[in-house]
Formats: C-alpha cells, sequence, structure tokens
C-alpha cells in the first residue's frame, strides 16, 4: 500500500513529468510532501499561479512534453484558469493540478469550494477530480495521453485534500510508446499527381511542423522541389527565415506580400496547420483553390 498523494507523484514520474511550476496551498500539503520526495520532478515556486501556468505552458510548447502548474483551491485554480486556456489554444500539452478541500464539502457551500472541474473543463481537453486512491494511476495514465496526443493542450486533476492522505492499494502503470498514424498510400498517390500538374503550389506551414519536428523534413523537401514555404506566426523557425525558398510569416489581416503570393498560387499544401492559427477563410475566400492537406488529424472546415 503507498499514501494516495505519494502514488500521485509516483505516476507523474512514471510518466516523465520533470517539471511542476506552481503557488501550494493548504489543500496542496500532502502533495507537496511527496514532491519533496521525488528525485525526478523539480518543482519551482513562482510568484503567481498564472505565471505558473505560462511558465508550464512555454515548457510544452518548446519541448513538446507536458509540466505541471500548481494552484490550491478556489482562487489559487481560478488564478490558473488563463495560462491554462492558453496552453489548450495554443497546442502545448499541460497538466493543471489544483487541490481541494475534503470531498465531505464539495456538495455544500463552504469556504472557498466551488466546482473547478465545471470551471476548468471549457479551457482544457479533459477536467476531473479524484475521487477514489485506487484511481490515481490510470486518471494520470489517461490525462497524460490526452495532453500529449493530437491535438495535444491541457488537462486538468483535481485532489482533494482528504483523498490524498488516504492509502492505495494500486501501482502506477508503466508508460506505453505513442503510435504515430501513417498515410495511406492511396492518398499519397492523388497527393502527388495533383502536386505534379500544379504550376505555382505554395505550402502554409503550421505549428504541427514544429510540435512534431518535422522542421528538418520540410526543408529537404523544400529543397528538393524549389516550392516557396510561407509560416504561420505559430510556426515561426520551421524553415530559415533567410533561405531562398522563405515567403515569411503569414499576416491575420493585411494583405501584403505573402498573402499576394497565396493568391498566385495554383496549389496550397498546408502542413500540420490548424484553423485557430489563420483562418481559412482569409487565404482561401472563395474555397477555390484546391489543397493538400497533411497532418495528424483530418482537416476541419471553415
Amino acid at each position: 500500500m503507498m499514501k494516495a498523494s505519494d502514488l500521485f507523484v509516483k505516476c507523474l514520474e512514471e510518466e516523465g513529468i520533470e517539471y511542476i511550476f506552481g503557488v501550494p496551498g493548504e489543500e496542496n500539503a500532502d502533495f507537496m510532501m511527496s514532491l519533496e520526495k521525488s528525485d525526478k520532478i523539480k518543482f519551482i515556486l513562482t510568484r503567481h499561479e498564472q505565471g505558473a501556468a505560462f511558465m508550464a505552458e512555454i515548457y510544452g510548447r518548446l519541448t513538446g512534453n507536458a509540466a505541471g502548474c500548481l494552484g490550491t483551491l478556489g482562487p489559487g485554480a481560478t488564478n490558473l484558469i488563463t495560462g491554462v486556456a492558453d496552453s489548450n489554444m495554443d497546442r502545448a500539452p499541460m497538466l493543471a493540478l489544483t487541490g481541494q478541500g475534503s470531498s465531505q464539502r464539495l456538495h455544500k457551500e463552504s469556504h472557498q469550494i466551488m466546482d473547478v472541474v465545471k470551471m476548468f473543463e471549457p479551457v482544457t481537453k479533459w477536467a476531473t477530480t479524484i475521487l477514489h486512491p485506487d484511481n490515481i494511476p490510470e486518471i494520470i495514465r489517461k490525462a497524460v495521453r490526452v495532453a500529449r496526443t493530437e491535438k495535444p493542450g491541457a488537462v486538468h486533476i483535481e485532489l482533494p485534500e482528504d483523498i490524498a492522505k488516504l492509502q492505495a492499494t494500486t501501482s502506477p502503470i508503466k508508460p506505453q510508446r505513442f503510435r504515430r498514424p501513417v498515410a495511406d498510400d492511396k492518398i499519397v498517390d492523388e497527393a502527388f499527381e495533383i502536386l505534379k500538374n500544379a504550376k505555382h503550389p505554395i505550402i502554409l506551414a503550421g505549428n504541427g511542423c514544429i510540435r512534431r519536428r518535422a522542421s528538418k523534413q520540410l526543408r529537404q523537401f523544400c529543397e528538393n522541389t524549389g516550392i516557396g514555404v510561407i509560416n504561420t506566426f505559430m510556426a515561426k523557425g520551421c524553415v530559415d527565415m533567410d533561405a531562398p525558398y522563405c515567403l515569411y510569416t503569414a499576416g491575420l489581416q493585411a494583405k501584403d506580400v505573402v498573402f499576394h503570393a497565396i493568391e498566385a498560387s495554383d496549389l496550397i499544401i498546408t502542413l500540420g496547420f490548424d484553423m485557430v492559427e489563420y483562418h481559412p477563410s482569409l487565404w482561401n475566400p472563395n474555397g477555390e483553390k484546391p489543397i493538400i492537406h497533411a497532418d495528424f488529424l483530418p482537416a476541419e472546415i471553415d
């Protein structure tokens, strides 16, 4: 048997979590004592919970690995929300961890008690509370998997203080490797035929190129084909800005040089593109231009 808060930390270690940023409170006391014993996870104290959330977001965006941000119940949890929402919109994996009062207080009005999970649901991919210590391994496994898989984003786990003190009979789950999808050969052949017949193709590179470390392959493709590439503002750095095939960054509003390059093209290849980056109605207003979309998820419609 193991104390629930110890099991929580052990599960985070198994999932490869290395950093937690935050401001602890009384309701996080058991978790913090368990975290202090860890030699794999580093806790970084911040001045404000919002700063902790943004630090975890940037870590996730730069590394592709999830970090945690921590707050206590009530105002500690609500202070995390802006950074958590930004992480979710920017497709950065993150674990938002909040303490909570005793589970026996959750059904009634009580000091600083509010439905934090309901507040986090609209700004995360998944939000839940732990109501039994034996559920900790599967909850953390699901949370990390949801945070990391496409489209990556934020998840929220609430740990009530009385649950953190209980003894658990379960053990951490050994992590499994994520399997990436492989393109269908027929679809690849169709895309090749479309590309072969295009006279002025252009590439619109999105944040997925950064997230999935596809920059090297993108550069090789551009060098071999001579096709110009435009990046969204969330994909800056996916190709060298001084490369002859780089047409710089797409603007959201102005009809600049980049926009005219898109306008003059007869085929747009979107790589790792997400609609949250640059609305298709801005660069393909009439929906007339053919598009080859390559990503880990099916395309959406604007």
